[in-house]
């Protein structure tokens, strides 16, 4: 882990007890090619622990170069384990030449704010609110989805792309597998450890075969 790092992990352990259990706080290592989880406080709320890897949206964020252009993103949505909607926000961590070496990530799980706030709505004689789930907010495009190992990671993603079909690996045609790793490539999933491995796998190709669909796409 890079050495600038280390300070962020206490900051990790005091903000997930000064915020409390309904914030989740994470700290990522992106440096030297790691991209995983080195601290996590109040994990329970994505259902992660350390070595996890990185999100669909810390990808983009990788992918897009979305660093170069901000210190931070606020206010995005992801999904919580319980699959309810999770307002979220990411602090990049930069070294002294402006690499880009961690992301400090926080996400809020509204869930006790809305009971409370339908107690009183009740007391009132109102309609209560509603949290969002998966199926109708945080599985809509855009929204960031937890995982907590390079496969589930890759499974994730191809089910973005392939929109959960369920096709099996060996219907699909080289066109298709091309179209896959285009749009995994684009999404930053190739920044993990072990991704093409996995991807070869779960397509039904060689890590030799994703190599070169890599390398035709460059061209």
């Amino acid at each position: 882990m890079h050495f600038l790092l280390e300070q962020y992990k206490v900051m990790v352990e005091f903000l997930g007890q000064a915020l409390g259990g309904d914030y989740e706080v994470v700290l990522h290592d992106l440096s030297e090619g790691h991209n995983a989880i080195v601290a996590i406080a109040n994990g329970g709320i994505s259902g992660r622990g350390v070595g996890a890897p990185l999100t669909n949206m810390a990808l983009r964020f990788l992918a897009d170069r979305e660093y170069e252009r901000h210190d931070y993103k606020v206010g995005y949505r992801g999904v919580s384990r319980a699959k309810t909607e999770l307002h979220s926000s990411t602090m990049f961590i930069k070294d002294e030449a402006g690499r880009l070496i961690g992301m400090l990530c926080v996400n809020f799980d509204p869930a006790h704010c809305v009971q409370a706030a339908n107690a009183v709505l009740a007391l009132c004689g109102l309609p209560g609110m509603s949290l969002q789930t998966g199926e109708d907010a945080g599985a809509s495009a855009g929204a960031e989805t937890f995982v907590g190992s390079v496969p589930d990671a890759v499974r994730s993603a191809i089910e973005e792309v392939t929109g959960a079909t369920g096709v099996p690996a060996s219907r699909l045609t080289m066109e298709e597998k091309i179209r896959i790793v285009d749009a995994l490539n684009q999404g930053g999933l190739f920044y993990l450890k072990g991704a093409v491995s996995e991807v070869a796998a779960q397509l039904g190709s060689s890590e030799a075969t994703v190599y070169r669909y890599l390398s035709k796409l460059k061209n």
